[in-house]
């Protein structure tokens, strides 16, 4: 329980600070996302979920959940996305599940250089309801 609490709380609560909380109503789903330097993780939680924790790596981070449901839990849904920096190279994200408890999120790694800027389109579909979350993120080498 420790574990998802220090993996949530970095995923969630240390995204830059200029930025609000970073979410989007798709039906009766509600997506929660965000996108942070790997290093903001400890070396622990980044072994714990096998994510490579480097200067020039980044986590994408996305949570679904449902809104039609006592409680908004997390369901599972079906991630597909990319990330296009200025000169117009595409990465594409593969998303994997981690689940501990009742908490479902979707993680994606990225590789980028200092002051490398992306514009994410990230497709989600869960069940017959499908959009799409679209954002910006600059990625600085610490």
């Amino acid at each position: 329980m420790i574990r998802i609490l220090c993996l949530l709380s970095a995923m969630l609560f240390t995204a830059l600070p200029a930025q609000a909380e970073q979410l989007k109503n798709i039906g009766d789903l509600e997506v929660h996302y965000s996108s942070f330097p790997s290093t903001f993780l400890t070396p622990e939680v980044a072994n714990t979920y096998r994510i490579t924790r480097s200067r020039y790596s980044a986590v994408v981070n996305v949570t679904v959940l449902d809104t039609s449901a006592t409680g908004k839990p997390a369901v599972t849904a079906q991630l597909s996305g990319k990330a296009r920096n200025l000169l117009g190279t595409e990465k594409k994200l593969a998303f994997r599940e981690v689940r501990e408890g009742q908490a479902i999120y979707y993680i994606a790694e990225l590789n980028h250089a200092n002051e490398e800027s992306f514009k994410f389109t990230i497709d989600v579909f869960q069940n017959g309801t499908n959009g799409e979350i679209k954002f910006d993120q600059t990625f600085y080498v610490d």
